[in-house]
């Protein structure tokens, strides 16, 4: 019984065979006794009927998509609900915080302008996957292992960086799936706090982080996505309920837009910056969707599952932090619009604990991916008998990192600018446009394509430097800067 790929993993982590030819896009069928072999693909059964007048050898380009072998492949909606999951979490509530650092007009155009290009990255990241399993005759990549073959098969000055380049993006994932589990102990602890002290007297807020710290233990403790499945379904009903009852609040009394900046100060775009990317967080979950797919043609196209997907999120995050933004203004309390709901109402106090749980039970789901690239090395290294307690004791000292990065710095909006503009950016849009360039470099890369992907890149890293400055420097400093 083959193991079941899982679609929400960062990538299989096992190294691709040396021993491939490099270079190898085709495979040759030849024709003899009026039987067809192929060489250089072992189990390809390749049709091939060739007439009198043809060739005896034919080139056979290998398919990636149709050779996959899948025991529980996903259908194109559930890629689409697994897409939207991916994309959707803490990051949605802090858009008007993001607002409120951009304006009510650059937020908005800014805000679709990140969602079409970390679209368009999505894309180059699959379509050089694509391409590195026809030249590798791999049925798939893993996001690391695409940026390894890519620097392998590269120019020769850049070969001997292709596993540093694979380590670099694993500890990008790693900083931003952990970044996100400090965000979701913020956002729980943080929501706890307002409904608990509408009834009682008000203790610190170290003390609701510890509330939820061994109860975010035992769940991580859950080894197999499997299990996880019923936690992920109540946490998408309660968000998507939760979403339905703030869009209730944030339409009521909507003010003129004219209470409202429309442009912010400049030197606060770069929080936008950092919490819009931040938004943005599904592209390490791209690659193992796609090839997870009964239907993988499906993923790509104008009208696919990736565009169909990220419209909607784009839409979400538009239409959130620009009725959020304008219906409670530059005194809003940042880092979730769920701060702001009245607290007097059963309603707005439900909509606070719904999220909260929520984001309890999704973090189980984000551990899920720096658990799957740490602990395969480590497992390594020990005796099989000591396997279970190992992996246990690792994820508890994993949570207990993320616990005390959330104690240490416990505001929220800071929280989701820093991992958007550190980690986020290098992830979502530096990576994918070196990739091509490398990728393609001696097939026939367009003069376009490559000040395209230069303008992507240094767009990324402009972000990416000036996001994790203005981060820091209010960690450190308070507001403003």
């Amino acid at each position: 019984m083959k193991e079941e790929r899982q679609p929400l993993l960062a990538g299989n982590n096992e190294p691709i065979n040396e021993t491939h030819e490099r270079n190898v896009c085709e495979v040759w069928v030849e024709k003899g006794n009026n039987e067809t072999h192929a060489s250089g693909a072992s189990g390809t059964s390749i049709p091939a009927e060739l007439s009198p007048n043809q060739s005896t050898r034919h080139p056979y380009v290998y398919d990636a998509l149709r050779d996959r072998q899948l025991d529980h492949p996903t259908t194109n909606l559930d890629t689409m609900i697994h897409l939207l999951k991916g994309n959707i979490g803490t990051g949605i509530l802090a858009m008007p915080d993001a607002f409120m650092n951009a304006g009510l007009v650059l937020g908005t155009v800014g805000t679709l302008f990140m969602g079409i290009i970390c679209t368009h990255c999505m894309h180059v990241l699959v379509n050089c996957a694509h391409e590195l399993c026809r030249r590798l005759q791999v049925p798939s990549l893993s996001y690391d292992q695409v940026i390894e073959q890519a620097f392998m098969m590269g120019p020769a000055r850049l070969q001997r960086f292709s596993k540093q380049t694979r380590l670099l993006v694993n500890i990008f994932l790693v900083i931003t799936q952990l970044g996100f589990c400090c965000a979701y102990f913020v956002f729980v602890a943080g929501n706890l706090q307002q409904v608990y002290e509408q009834y009682f007297p008000k203790t610190s807020r170290l003390s609701y982080f510890f509330v939820i710290l061994f109860p975010m233990i035992l769940l991580n403790w859950v080894k197999s996505l499997k299990y996880l499945t019923p936690a992920s379904l109540i946490a998408a009903i309660l968000t998507l309920a939760g979403l339905g009852i703030t869009f209730f609040y944030i339409l009521h009394g909507l003010p003129r837009t004219n209470t409202v900046n429309m442009f912010a100060p400049w030197n606060r775009l770069p929080l936008f910056f950092g919490t819009a990317m931040y938004a943005f967080e599904g592209i390490g979950v791209v690659l193992p969707l796609e090839n997870n797919m009964q239907t993988p043609e499906d993923f790509g196209g104008l009208t696919g599952v990736l565009n169909t997907g990220m419209v909607i999120v784009a839409c979400l995050y538009t239409a959130v932090g620009f009725f959020g933004y304008l219906r409670y203004g530059d005194h809003m309390i940042p880092g979730s619009i769920t701060f702001n709901i009245p607290l007097n109402e059963f309603l707005g106090q439900s909509v606070r604990l719904m999220m909260a749980l929520a984001i309890f039970l999704s973090y189980g789901l984000q551990f899920y991916v720096p658990m799957g690239i740490i602990w395969p090395p480590i497992k390594n290294r020990l005796n099989e008998e000591t396997h279970k307690i190992a992996e246990l004791i690792v994820r508890t000292v994993l949570v207990l990192f993320t616990f005390s990065l959330a104690v240490a710095v416990p505001d929220l909006s800071i929280v989701i600018s820093l991992v958007g503009a550190l980690s986020s950016s290098a992830i979502a849009l530096i990576f994918p446009p070196l990739i091509e360039v490398i990728t393609f470099w001696d097939r026939g890369l367009s003069t376009g394509t490559l000040i395209k992907d230069i303008a992507l890149a240094i767009f990324g890293f402009v972000g990416f430097i000036f996001g994790t400055y203005v981060s820091i420097y209010e960690i450190i400093n308070g507001r403003p800067v």
